[in-house]
C-alpha cells in the first residue's frame, strides 16, 4: 500500500512468540498482501481495479470478505461523516495526476449520487462510481494484520504501515510505546507521544504533492469541491481505538480546516494533534494527556519554532 511495513515485538504476552518473530512477521506481510490484492487501486489485478473499471455500468459482482468488509466500511464512514468522508474521489485523483490502474472507458454516475456501493441481493454489490480506498484500506489492513497477530498470542507489539500505527501492550521494557508526530516540513518530530491498546493515523501533505500546471497540489481531495483541500492546515493525526476509523476522522478533521478543527475534535472528544499552515503544532486536551514531549526550541539557534496549544 505505498508504505515500508515495521513489527516490534514487545515484552513476553500470553504466549512467547516463536524464535526471532519471523512467523509473526510473515503473518503481518501476508495479510497486508490479502489485504492489497482487494483493495488496491495501483494493482493491475486487484479486485478492487475490476469493480472500479466497471462502475456506472450497474455490473454486478460479488467482492471477497475483505473488499465487501472495505466497501461497506467506507460507505458508513461516508454516512456518519455527511459525506465529508467520500473515497469516490478516485476519478479526480486521476483527473489531477496521481493516477492508479487506468480505468479507460468508466462512465461513473453524478458526482451527486453519494452511495459509495448498491446492495444487489444478499452478497452482490455494484459500485456508482470508482472508489479510492486508499486510506481507509490501510487503516482496515492493519486491523486485519493487527487482529491476526493478537490471535496468535503475540500481545505486546508496534505495527507500522508509513505513518499509521496500531499499538498493543508495551514495549520490551514494559513502558508505553513512543511514536512522534511528524514535522510536515520535513524537520525534526514536534511532539512524542505514548501509546498503548491505541492506533494512530495521520492525514498530511508532506509525501504525496505534485506539480500540475504551474500550481502544488496533493491527494487530500475535498468531495464538496472535488479540488485539493486548502484547508490551512498541513497534518492531522488522531488516535483512536481502530485504526480504519482513526484515518476516518484524521481525514475529515483535516478537510474541515483550521477554523473547524479544534472545536470539532474537542466536541468528539478525540485525541488529535495537527499542524497549521504557519508551522504551528496543536492539540486537544485528550491529545495532550498522551503527549509526553513537544518541541519548543530550534536545536541550533535556540529560537522558537513552532506554538503549541491545548
Amino acid at each position: 500500500m505505498a508504505s515500508p511495513l515495521r513489527l516490534t515485538l514487545g515484552r513476553t504476552g500470553a504466549r512467547r512468540v516463536a524464535g526471532d518473530g519471523r512467523s509473526a512477521w510473515d503473518g503481518v506481510v501476508a495479510s497486508f498482501e490479502t489485504s492489497e490484492d482487494a483493495m488496491s487501486r495501483f494493482r493491475e489485478t486487484s479486485e478492487i481495479t475490476s469493480f472500479n473499471r466497471v462502475a456506472g455500468r450497474r455490473v454486478v459482482g460479488r467482492p471477497s470478505d475483505r473488499l465487501r468488509q472495505a466497501l461497506v466500511a467506507a460507505d458508513r464512514a461516508r454516512r456518519i461523516t455527511d459525506g465529508r468522508f467520500d473515497p469516490s474521489v478516485l476519478v479526480d485523483l486521476d483527473r489531477l495526476g496521481y493516477r492508479g490502474a487506468p480505468l479507460a472507458g468508466v462512465v461513473p454516475a453524478p458526482a451527486t449520487k453519494t452511495a459509495v456501493i448498491e446492495r444487489c441481493g444478499r452478497h452482490d454489490v455494484s459500485l456508482p462510481r470508482p472508489v479510492d480506498l486508499g486510506g481507509i484500506g490501510k487503516g482496515l489492513a492493519l486491523r486485519w494484520a493487527a487482529a491476526d497477530l493478537v490471535a496468535d498470542g503475540v500481545a505486546d507489539f508496534l505495527l507500522e504501515a508509513g505513518g499509521d500505527l496500531v499499538a498493543r501492550g508495551m514495549d520490551a521494557s514494559a513502558d508505553p510505546w513512543y511514536a512522534g508526530i511528524e514535522d510536515p516540513a520535513g524537520g525534526d518530530d514536534l511532539a512524542v507521544i505514548a501509546v498503548s491498546d491505541t492506533a494512530v493515523a495521520t492525514s498530511s501533505i508532506r509525501v504525496n504533492r505534485w506539480a500540475v500546471e504551474g500550481r502544488t497540489i496533493h491527494h487530500l481531495i475535498d468531495p464538496r469541491t472535488r479540488e485539493p483541500a486548502d484547508s490551512g492546515l498541513l497534518a492531522v493525526t488522531v488516535a483512536l481505538a481502530d485504526p480504519a476509523w482513526a484515518e476516518v476522522w484524521s481525514k475529515v478533521l483535516f478537510l474541515g480546516g483550521r477554523r473547524a478543527i479544534a472545536a470539532d475534535a474537542r466536541s468528539r472528544g478525540l485525541a488529535c494533534w495537527w499542524v497549521t499552515d504557519d508551522g504551528t503544532l496543536e492539540m486537544t486536551p485528550a491529545a495532550r494527556a498522551m503527549t509526553a514531549w513537544v518541541a519548543t526550541e530550534d536545536d541550533d539557534t535556540g529560537a522558537a519554532v513552532d506554538g503549541v496549544r491545548a
